[in-house]
Order: structure tokens, then C-alpha cells, then sequence
């Protein structure tokens, strides 16, 4: 599991490492990288989703410095209110840290036979009010950015609660990244 604790509250996501590794591990490393630490929600659509991952409060982006991750969106897991999935470009394996939770059901993104969707590899399961009133908040349009929120609300920190999911990175380190060193190695999980 990991917490957040934002400018608007805290909120704790389950991670499904057995039904989306991949997914699971890229972000189980980036938490502990502190990568989300200082990052704003900068897409928030009432009755839709927020977004994160991305851009520091002045929109500078913050790249994760992770390869892509393979599109793992035919894992059963439904785009349903308070699932959390990961943002992607129109390349279905192009998701590399930028995720959002959904505040509605969003079916239509879910995978089909005909069309990649977009993975989810968690759920809230405590705090979805906070994300309730961030989905709440007033937005406009920022440059080429639409819906971003007028007060920034940004990720205080993101820390992992269970050091168990520790082991799904180790585990797929080589095949989220090509190499053989594990990020674990070196820390007490």
C-alpha cells in the first residue's frame, strides 16, 4: 500500500502486483525514488478523474527516468470509481509514471478486443473523500494544459506502507528496465 499526503489531504492506494507486475513494480520504484514528492495534480475532471505524476507546480516536467511500461490493461481490473490506472498517450505502452485515479465509473477505458485501455493496477482504499474534493476544485486552462486546478494541490510525499511490495520490484527490475541489478539491494525490505 502506499499513502499520499497531499495539500488537500491524504488518501492510501492498494497496489495488484500479482495482476499488474509491471505496472506495480515501475510504480512501487518510483514511490521509493521519491519521484511523486512535490508534483501537483494537474488534470482534475469532476465525475471523471483526477491526474498526477508529472509536472512540478510550475509545469515542469519531471521525468521518471524509467523506460515505458507495457500495457498490462487485460488484467480484469475495471476503470471503476476509485480504481487507479496509468496515464498514457495514444501509444497503448507508453505509461512511464504519470497515473490517475477515477471518481466515476469510466468503463470506456477499459481494454476490448478492439482497443488497448488503460491498466489499473490499484484501488483507494482509504481517503477517497480527499479525491473527492480535489475532483471538486474550481479549474481553467494553463498554455496548452486544460483542467488544471486554480490553487495547485500538490503530492506533499508518497510512501510506501507495506516494504512487501518490495519484492515485486526486485522481481521484475530486469524486465521493467533491461538490467540485471535489483533496486533493493542496497535498502533493508
Amino acid at each position: 500500500m502506499v499513502e499520499f499526503v497531499t495539500d488537500s489531504g491524504k488518501f492510501i492506494i492498494e497496489i495488484y502486483p500479482d495482476d499488474a507486475p509491471l505496472t506495480s513494480a515501475n510504480f512501487i520504484r518510483l514511490i521509493n525514488k521519491f519521484h511523486y514528492d512535490g508534483l501537483i495534480f494537474h488534470r482534475v475532471i469532476p465525475q471523471f478523474i483526477v491526474q498526477t505524476g508529472g509536472y512540478t507546480f510550475d509545469f515542469t516536467p519531471r521525468h521518471s527516468g524509467t523506460p515505458p511500461v507495457q500495457n498490462e490493461s487485460n488484467n480484469n481490473f475495471k476503470n471503476v470509481r476509485g480504481s487507479v490506472a496509468m496515464a498514457r498517450t495514444s501509444d497503448p505502452h507508453s505509461a512511464q509514471s504519470q497515473f490517475f485515479i477515477n471518481i466515476a465509473d469510466n468503463l470506456s477505458l477499459d481494454s476490448s478486443a478492439s482497443h488497448h485501455g488503460y491498466a489499473v493496477f490499484g484501488k483507494v482504499v482509504d481517503g477517497m473523500s480527499t479525491l473527492d474534493a480535489i475532483a471538486a476544485k474550481k479549474t481553467h486552462n494553463y498554455g496548452v494544459f486544460r483542467d488544471v486546478p486554480v490553487e495547485p494541490i500538490r503530492i506533499l510525499s508518497a510512501r510506501e506502507l507495506q516494504k512487501s511490495l518490495c519484492k515485486v520490484s526486485v522481481v521484475n527490475a530486469t524486465r521493467i528496465s533491461g538490467r540485471t541489478e535489483n533496486d533493493c539491494s542496497k535498502r533493508k525490505c
